[in-house]
């Protein structure tokens, strides 16, 4: 492909080199760069790419696109493009590198606080169990068809994510789901995508590090559906305050989904147990293999995204009927004792909150709830003391312990979780911050009929200690404090 063609839909400011030259691929990494490649000099919030450009050339590069164009290139084989904003012209230099992927897909993307992973990976399952090709881009794995895909972040950078739905192209898939976390969105990962449709979970507290207000947060998560063509449909959750915000907007074909008031697509809860619930949809009753209202609104959005993708509705209700939970999403793991334990990715107070309330639904006041749960380190220190006491609030038991405490010390993470804690709280708080022997505390005071949340890393099967990745399921956790394996 030529230059030309790649930055045929990018603003250039200025150009110094030819533009007919081949190029054999795309990168803003310097040390990935290849001979003929196009480098692109990002700025990170770490570190400048154009601090990088001599050793992108040295390594082969044909061109540069940057913001500043260096000095003595004169006498360069090199070609400069000069750009206002190197984050807005990688995700359609990117995408037309790779042939425009998702012009050839069906494409969608769900954002919001949670429920993401939940939403697009049972619209994957759901789509290929109706006998379609698809892709899907998740916090816990990329996959093309069966091809599991190892995921560094909830969305790829803008060459990875085009890369990945190539390849999706030619493995002859129809349909593409993915996540659209709020930096991706802000940062222009998806910029040059076409979506077929996008779909809106909750708004909570989160990566208020990164964004540093709650209308920072929110407004990234909007641009997304304000960016919508209007072929394409918006799908919101109207339960939630920010909802209709969310596609006030929008050039797409707007629906909603409610468990609570006048909607496209309405749901009921009619009964509860851990096996599954029992619903009313849109007049239809249906048998789900879930738990938790909320997770009530997330197969209403999968029910939803269906329809407007043109499914019977006889065939989604029927499809959905037979899908399972999504790994490290309130995933039950049960002792010959009588114990069950809940393994949950919940890691903001909204989460907490949703998971134990799905709990208590189906406890009905029958036996002990005993949580275990940390907070990340080198993230949002203002949510740890409302996570604690969204845990005390709910539970008979909390044991606080390290989720990934990164490079902060462990005891001052579980610190700034206590201070949210009454007095009467911590008579029912115990702090352990091995996570290790936390889990096996709260199997050994659990007795028949009692139910551990433990919760924080869901699918993960890592903890973060300093900049090391150490092994850590709690899954296998569980099953080795209940004699499983």
């Amino acid at each position: 492909m030529t230059l030309n063609a790649i930055i045929e839909n990018i603003q250039c400011l200025n150009i110094v080199g030819e533009t007919s030259l081949d190029i054999t691929g795309v990168s803003i990494d310097s040390r990935q760069v290849k001979p003929g490649s196009v480098f692109i000099a990002m700025r990170g919030t770490q570190v400048d790419g154009h601090k990088f450009i001599p050793m992108a050339v040295e390594k082969g590069a044909a061109a540069v696109i940057c913001e500043e164009i260096p000095q003595n290139t004169e006498h360069s084989n090199v070609t400069y493009i000069q750009v206002s904003s190197c984050e807005t012209a990688v995700g359609p230099v990117a995408t037309a590198f790779y042939g425009f992927p998702s012009r050839k897909l069906k494409l969608v993307g769900v954002t919001g606080t949670n429920g993401k992973t939940t939403i697009a990976t049972l619209l994957y399952n759901m789509f290929r169990r109706m006998g379609h090709k698809c892709g899907l881009l998740s916090t816990v794995c990329n996959y093309i068809e069966d091809e599991a895909i190892e995921a560094s972040h909830t969305t790829p950078d803008a060459i990875e994510l085009n890369r990945l739905l190539a390849r999706m192209v030619e493995a002859g898939c129809e349909y593409a789901f993915m996540e659209c976390s709020s930096h991706a969105i802000q940062q222009q990962r998806i910029g040059g995508l076409t979506f077929a449709g996008g779909i809106f979970t909750n708004l909570t507290r989160d990566h208020l590090d990164y964004h540093k207000t709650f209308e920072n947060y929110r407004d990234a998560k909007k641009l997304f559906f304000d960016n919508l063509p209007k072929n394409a449909f918006a799908i919101t959750n109207a339960d939630d305050r920010n909802g209709l915000i969310m596609t006030q907007n929008s050039k797409a074909a707007v629906r909603t989904y409610s468990t609570r008031s006048m909607a496209d697509y309405k749901a009921r809860l009619l009964e509860c147990h851990f096996e599954g619930m029992l619903l009313e949809m849109n007049g239809r009753e249906v048998a789900v293999q879930f738990i938790g209202k909320f997770n009530v609104s997330n197969l209403l959005a999968v029910y939803g995204a269906a329809l407007m993708l043109g499914k019977a509705e006889e065939e989604v209700l029927l499809t959905l009927s037979t899908l399972r939970s999504v790994a490290g999403r309130l995933e039950p793991i049960r002792s010959m004792e009588g114990v069950t334990a809940i393994v949950d990715y919940a890691h903001t107070p909204d989460a907490i909150e949703n998971v134990l309330n799905a709990i208590h639904e189906v406890l009905n006041g029958r036996g002990q709830i005993i949580t275990v749960c940390g907070c990340g380190g080198n993230r949002d220190k203002g949510k740890r003391p409302l996570m604690a006491q969204e845990a005390a609030r709910q539970s008979d038991t909390v044991i606080l312990t390290s989720d990934n405490p990164r490079k902060e010390d462990p005891e001052a993470i579980l610190d700034d979780m206590e201070a949210g804690l009454k007095s009467a709280d911590m008579k029912k708080v115990l702090r352990i911050t091995d996570r290790r022997q936390a889990i096996r505390t709260a199997v050994r005071i659990a007795k028949s009929g009692d139910v551990i949340l433990i919760a924080g890393k869901g699918h993960e099967d890592y903890q973060i200690i300093g900049e090391v990745k150490h092994h850590f399921d709690d899954r296998e956790e569980v099953r080795m404090a209940f004699g499983m394996q």
